[in-house]
Order: structure tokens, then C-alpha cells, then sequence
């Protein structure tokens, strides 16, 4: 075999690609209408039914819009329902524009500190670069979101409303995402000029004072208290006065967000199951809650999902949504799309190799809010609140089949109460690290 491409090789593939009406034909409807319109296999829809043999009820669905705040808005999700039955509610939403606002502070700081801690690293190297690649990412993780809750609580959304730049975070993020660099380059510079720590550190407190007020003009002040006022089921109207976003956390939701643990299924062979980890170089609050998960094989995974769910909580999940996905009709099934027989080729990686070597990793937060078990008890599907608007999906709900949650779902969400004993056990042991590019240390 030559090392370039000859005249007759190219000539060779012209006529295998003539040889066959099929590749024509697939050409026609490709050109005409793209990839996964022309490779969609409407018929899996006879299967996927959005019918669920254990089904829960949210608040109306909500609307990330242009941000990445998908981990966010499904944890918010799960925790309103506790305030919706709470107070008898027909729907209720707590403010994403809230978090989003301490969570950009927050991991401003978490982004200098760490500039701070690795200033003898040579700017040209992987850590460095790692840092610097995106400092201020719209995404997180459910230990983030428990960081930010236990430290300023939750509000309402009418306490502290979308504004232009919450719901489309390109813009303002952007411009803060360039001034970040240069306070990285402002603290490198002046420790490699001989300047302490310490007085790096001092530095740092102006730099936040402009990253606060950047974040003021983008998103509005945050309230320090509030009034909250709904009208419930039975037409009764409810008012309360100088609350908080912890004392309205407190009083509204009242989980104890230590009990909530990260379950993930990573099959590679540098992560062996029944061990838990965590991630270099990743948070949003210094000295907060580190991330940590315990890695189990999928059915674990989904046992402890179901008996949750069976319990009547819905249950916050990360995944890979971009694959083998469409969203009419909001179907997440390995056989919805099939690239493999539009072009004649096989995709054969298994889970492992595709986290191995890029092909996949977790890109989307959402909420579980039912399952259909057959008649032994086992899932076929299951039931997805998504944050894309009523639009997406079939009323903004998907459905994803068991196969495709076995592939590429990797992350789950429980009470601790819904683990085995052993598995409870297994959570007490010391994290192994993971360095900061590992594909566990992805952001939803």
C-alpha cells in the first residue's frame, strides 16, 4: 500500500462507488436532505411509546435556551418538586438566572485560586493549558450545584427573572472569559517578577470586585431577601416575607444534600468498578464539596434509579444526548438513527473504547421522571423531562430505551438510602484522582 493516494486507487473507489444503485440512492437522499434526516428510522416509534408503568409529574418544562446550564436547570427541576408538594402547587420554577450568577462568581475565584496554585507550572504545558481553555464553561456537575445551594440557597424565578444574557450566556461569558486570561497572565507575570503569593492573593480581590460587577450588568443584582407569593391548587393564596435563599432552601426543599451521592458507569479499564473518584483541578467553590463519584456497572445504576423513582423523586442523570437521539418525536434509541446502513459502514466501538479515545462522554444533564418495567421487573424505557422547551421533544418529554441508557448514560444521581449496604460502604473510601482532561471530569 502507497503512503499517498494514487491516481488508481481514486479511480478504483470511483467505480465501487458506481458498482452499487444503494450508494446512489443514499447519495440522493443525503444531498437532499442531510445525514440524520435521511438516516432516521421512523418506525422505532412503534416501540418507543411515552407510556411509562412508573411516571412522575414536574412543573412545566422548562427552557435553558441559549446557555449551557442544563446540570443546573435539571437539578432545580428535581427540587422543585419537593416545593410543589410542599405547598400544593400546580407548577412552580426556582431561578436558574440565581445559581448562574453565583456559579460565575464562584468559579472565577476557583479559576484564579488554581492559577494561584500551579504558578510553577510552565505556561506552555497541559495543566496550564487545561485552565485556560475554558475558564468560566457554562457546564458543572451535581456537586457544583450543592456547593452553590448550601452557601446561597435557592429562589423563586420571579425573585431574580431570566435576563437577555442568562438565557443566551454566549456574549457576556465571552468577554469575561477574556479577562480571566489576563488576570491569569496579570498573577503569572508578577510571581514570575518576584511578587508573593499573598500579595498575588490581594490582587485577586480586585480582579473579583470587576468579575462581580461584569456579572451585575449581565445578569441583575441577586436578592439578599425576597417575598414569595403563588396561589396553590385550591385557589389559596400564599405570601411569606424577608425570606433567603437558604432559609427558603431550608424550609421549601429541605433535603440534606449530603445524602444525594454521584453514581457513574465509566467500563474502562484505568476505572475499576466499586471505587470511587474524583477530578483535578475541577469545582466552583474553593474548599467546597470536592466531586466525587462511585463507579458501579450500568445495572446498578438502574436499579438505583427505579427505586427511587418507585419512591415518588425523580432522579437527575448525565449522558451523551448528541447520539443515536432526534428530537421529533424526543426518541434516545440506539436504532432511531442508522448511519451505518446509509453509508455502508459499521460503527463498532464499545463504551470503553469511546471514552478512550473521544468518541464519547457526557455532554447533557436531565431528569428521569418514570420507567415502563415489564412483567419481570426489568426497564425497556424510560422517561426524560429535557430543559429545551415544550417544543422539543413530545411536549419537551423524550424517551430513551434501556439499550441506549446501558450506552450512553453515564451518570446518575440517588439518595444514598436507595443503595445497596455495600455500595454505601464503598462511598466511604479515599477518591482516586483523575487528571483534569479525563473524560469523567466533563461538564453537563
Amino acid at each position: 500500500m502507497n503512503k499517498a493516494i494514487t491516481i488508481t486507487e481514486l479511480e478504483s473507489f470511483e467505480k465501487d462507488f458506481a458498482r452499487d444503485p444503494a450508494k446512489r440512492v443514499a447519495q440522493l437522499a443525503v444531498t437532499a436532505n442531510g445525514v440524520n434526516k435521511s438516516a432516521t428510522d421512523p418506525f422505532v416509534q412503534r416501540e418507543d411509546r411515552h407510556q411509562f408503568s412508573v411516571q412522575l409529574e414536574g412543573g412545566k418544562i422548562t427552557n435553558q435556551k441559549s446557555s449551557g446550564r442544563c446540570w443546573m436547570f435539571a437539578a432545580l427541576n428535581t427540587m422543585r418538586v419537593e416545593v410543589m408538594k410542599k405547598l400544593n402547587l400546580e407548577t412552580f420554577e426556582l431561578s436558574q438566572n440565581y445559581t448562574l450568577f453565583y456559579d460565575k462568581l464562584e468559579k472565577s475565584n476557583y479559576f484564579l485560586e488554581s492559577v494561584l496554585d500551579t504558578l510553577d507550572e510552565p505556561t506552555g504545558g497541559r495543566v496550564i493549558a487545561h485552565l485556560l481553555s475554558a475558564p468560566l464553561n457554562d457546564g458543572g456537575q451535581w456537586d457544583m450545584l450543592c456547593n452553590l445551594v448550601e452557601k446561597y440557597g435557592v429562589v423563586p424565578k420571579d425573585a431574580m427573572p431570566e435576563t437577555a444574557c442568562s438565557s443566551s450566556t454566549w456574549e457576556f461569558t465571552s468577554y469575561m472569559t477574556r479577562k480571566l486570561r489576563e488576570f491569569a497572565c496579570t498573577l503569572r507575570e508578577g510571581y514570575a517578577a518576584g511578587k508573593t503569593v499573598e500579595q498575588l492573593r490581594d490582587q485577586k480581590e480586585i480582579m473579583l470586585c470587576g468579575v462581580y460587577n461584569m456579572l451585575c450588568i449581565a445578569l441583575g443584582n441577586p436578592p439578599k431577601t425576597f417575598t414569595f407569593e403563588a396561589r396553590d391548587k385550591d385557589k389559596k393564596f400564599i405570601r411569606e416575607t424577608g425570606l433567603t435563599g437558604k432559609s427558603f432552601f431550608e424550609k421549601y426543599v429541605g433535603w440534606d444534600l449530603s445524602d444525594y451521592v454521584s453514581l457513574i458507569n465509566a467500563p474502562t479499564a484505568d476505572k475499576p468498578y466499586h471505587k470511587t473518584f474524583t477530578v483535578k483541578l475541577l469545582g466552583n467553590i474553593v474548599e467546597g464539596r470536592p466531586v466525587k463519584y462511585l463507579n458501579l456497572p450500568i445495572e446498578d445504576l438502574k436499579a438505583a434509579a427505579i427505586r427511587q423513582m418507585q419512591d415518588g423523586q425523580p432522579v437527575w442523570f448525565g449522558c451523551d444526548v448528541g447520539k443515536c437521539s432526534v428530537r421529533e418525536g424526543g426518541m434516545m434509541d440506539l436504532d432511531v438513527l442508522r448511519p451505518d446502513q446509509l453509508f455502508g459502514v459499521e460503527f463498532g466501538m464499545t463504551k470503553a473504547q469511546r471514552l478512550d479515545y473521544g468518541d464519547s462522554l457526557m455532554t447533557h444533564a436531565m431528569v428521569f421522571q418514570g420507567v415502563n418495567l415489564d412483567e419481570n421487573g426489568q426497564p425497556t424505557r424510560w422517561r426524560v423531562e429535557n430543559s429545551w422547551g415544550k417544543d422539543s421533544g413530545v411536549d419537551g418529554y423524550y424517551v430513551m430505551s434501556d439499550d441506549w441508557f446501558t450506552e450512553y448514560t453515564y451518570q446518575v444521581v440517588v439518595h444514598k438510602k436507595y443503595l445497596t449496604e455495600d455500595q454505601r460502604a464503598e462511598l466511604d473510601q479515599a477518591p482516586i484522582a483523575l487528571e483534569p482532561w479525563d473524560p469523567m471530569g466533563s461538564l453537563a
